[in-house]
């Protein structure tokens, strides 16, 4: 018989955490072995009971999830941690998963979205629940296209040569202009769409609409 997953639930909200205590009882691979709304003794349950999983709201009392996952790590080496929260920033995911967290989804995440994040670190695999990653996915078509507004008419047409596979060289000719002055644009674009390389820009360029 398989061994079910044990986790431990924190969240400051009774009535959330026993909604959450409710939910995962139902699943028959885990196993709740621990339930805390507070911050000092939620951490002493963790340590002693060592669990699979806890589910971490970051505000509790009278510290918070960030201090909290650091001190998991050091006393439960093991445990994976799910941070279940309602904000929805991705700043806040990122510095989750900077401090040791595995998953990070919000409270308006789905029962089935729960039960992948679970599945997933189980796995040894980090998991970010889908309204973050919308979010993520709109802020970096939103710099983007900042960045394209950025850009000069020389520097669009550089853009479309460069998209024909023109060299820096034959584009100077084109515009009787130096090799030097072809490649300063280059760096310019580079600058403004934030890219790395010539390589990443005409990854770019080709992956870009071809009125760009």
């Amino acid at each position: 018989m398989m061994k079910k997953i044990e986790v431990i639930v924190v969240e400051d909200h009774k009535l959330v955490r026993e909604l959450w205590v409710g939910m995962l009882t139902a699943n028959k691979d885990i196993k709740i072995v621990g339930e805390s709304g507070m911050f000092d003794t939620a951490i002493e349950m963790i340590k002693s009971k060592n669990p699979d999983i806890v589910l971490l709201d970051i505000n509790l009392s009278p510290g918070s999830g960030f201090d909290a996952v650091p001190l998991i790590r050091q006393f439960s080496p093991t445990t994976r941690i799910i941070i279940i929260s309602m904000h929805n920033q991705p700043s806040y995911c990122k510095k989750m998963m900077g401090l040791g967290a595995m998953g990070y989804v919000t409270k308006n995440s789905s029962q089935k979205e729960m039960f992948k994040a679970i599945d997933e670190v189980m796995q040894g695999r980090t998991f970010v629940c889908d309204e973050i990653k919308d979010i993520l996915v709109k802020q970096e078509m939103a710099d983007e296209l900042n960045g394209i507004n950025e850009l000069t008419s020389r520097e669009i047409e550089i853009i479309k040569f460069l998209k024909e596979g023109l060299t820096s060289k034959e584009i100077a000719t084109k515009f009787n202009r130096s090799f030097k002055t072809v490649e300063v644009h280059r760096h310019n674009i580079l600058k403004k769409l934030k890219l790395n390389n010539t390589a990443s820009l005409i990854r770019h360029i080709h992956s870009t609409e071809p009125s760009f």
